[in-house]
């Protein structure tokens, strides 16, 4: 019986890296070739939204270090490599928000009033670190101002289309839980 346990605790271990290593090429994927820069320093992509949707459907763990692994990794090979650091706290903290709310009261992210919240929230603690990052990188506090717009469309955005693929996934077999 021992041997049994072992080989399931295993397999859910490769199962969650597997999970958390797609999960980290998609995001990846998601923001370096489908981004539209919308004018006010953000750029509108589907990296946030695959944020969500991990957080929701697959776990926190998986949501977090997917998130800011694939997000930070965009970042450090790009021109916006100086925000890698910052990016990668932000989007931990983005992906443990949602994935803690969707996830509490064993609801496993089946309640849409707990799994919108924790999008709303998450995007505003991600509006309010970059705002962070911004003024520890410009050295002062009104510059980040100006951003602040674009990274509100950016997590707007990211939340509509996530709960717009959520209804979509949720109705697959696969994700019944």
């Amino acid at each position: 019986m021992e041997m049994k346990n072992s080989n399931t605790k295993s397999s859910q271990r490769v199962r969650e890296m597997v999970q958390i290593a797609l999960m980290t090429a998609l995001t990846y994927l998601s923001v370096s070739y489908l981004n539209i820069p919308n004018g006010y320093g953000g750029v509108v992509h589907l990296g946030d939204s695959v944020i969500f949707i991990t957080a929701i459907l697959l776990g926190t763990r998986q949501a977090a270090i997917s998130g800011a692994i694939g997000m930070t990794m965009f970042d450090a090979f790009s021109p916006y490599a100086a925000w890698a650091p910052y990016t990668f706290v932000i989007k931990l903290g983005m992906a443990l928000i949602v994935g803690f709310i969707a996830n509490s009261g064993n609801t496993n992210g089946n309640s849409w009033i707990r799994n919108i919240i924790g999008i709303i929230l998450a995007g505003a603690w991600g509006v309010a670190g970059y705002y962070g990052a911004e003024a520890l990188m410009t050295g002062n506090l009104y510059t980040p101002i100006l951003s602040m717009l674009g990274n509100i469309i950016q997590v707007t955005a990211g939340g509509a289309i996530a709960v717009v693929l959520l209804i979509a996934l949720k109705n697959t077999r696969y994700f019944k839980r």
